[in-house]
């Protein structure tokens, strides 16, 4: 019986690789890609970066605009972020099956979460540029949506997984709603929140270079404007200063997440 349960798996499984191969050939040949010239076309790309992709001397008297630039990234990111962690408290509260007033909010909040955190953060810059322009404005709501909703998700997680126990000690003991929130659920959930609140900031400040460059603001924009103006030096400063700073960002956020957890 077991071996026969192997078998069917077994079959499965190759029927699915099958498909896979088979979706993946046909993409290849609907799209023109030539697989042995993408390869063929790899060393010519490390040559032309090597020669034209190098910060030089005189791309080096931009970095005070592109620092001004990267600071504006950075409080962007964070505020966007900060903020909708604060949001998606108040909804994941909501939300959770631990702490939920009634079905009613509980499939409200899960909705907004699943609908903000399902539309590419892309696809948000593009909507909101039709409202509020080339802005910062328009970068932080697009950061804002797609924070939200994965920060609502995640949070509703957290408190379910960690503040079921102690929600039912004290609704045993007569505690009202807001003392088992504020007595309860934040105190056993903040840690592993802040954890996923880093982890977003961290993701948003990446998002942010391609969002500038939809949104004409920030580091992307500068990124953009160097590249498109065939000034391959000051652009590749621009990558630079980004892969440091997130670099940089990412050991803070571990830090703090293993002083924390």
């Amino acid at each position: 019986m077991q071996d026969k349960y192997f078998a069917k798996k077994r079959i499965r499984s190759s029927i699915i690789l099958l498909i896979i191969i088979a979706v993946t050939y046909g993409s290849m040949v609907l799209t023109q890609f030539s697989m042995i010239q993408g390869l063929a076309s790899i060393p010519k790309a490390i040559q032309w970066g090597f020669t034209n992709f190098f910060p030089n001397a005189s791309s080096l008297d931009r970095l005070p605009n592109i620092l001004d630039k990267l600071l504006e990234t950075l409080l962007v990111s964070i505020a966007a972020t900060t903020i909708a962690a604060m949001f998606a408290l108040m909804f994941a509260i909501a939300g959770s099956n631990t702490t939920k007033i009634n079905s009613f909010f509980s499939t409200i909040a899960r909705g907004f979460a699943t609908l903000f955190r399902n539309i590419d953060i892309a696809a948000w810059s593009m909507i909101l540029l039709f409202s509020f322009g080339q802005s910062s404005l328009t970068g932080f709501f697009a950061l804002f949506f797609v924070s939200f909703g994965f920060l609502t998700r995640a949070f509703i997680e957290v408190i379910d997984e960690t503040s079921n126990s102690s929600v039912e000690a004290l609704q045993a003991t007569g505690a009202t709603y807001f003392t088992i929130i504020f007595q309860s659920v934040i105190p056993s959930t903040i840690a592993q929140m802040i954890s996923w609140l880093l982890f977003v900031i961290e993701t948003n400040i990446r998002s942010a270079t391609l969002i500038g460059i939809l949104t004409g603001t920030g580091i992307g924009f500068a990124f953009d404007l160097y590249y498109k103006s065939s000034n391959y030096n000051a652009a590749s400063l621009v990558v630079l200063v980004i892969a440091i700073t997130i670099l940089s960002i990412e050991y803070i956020s571990n830090y703090i997440r293993r002083v924390i957890l």
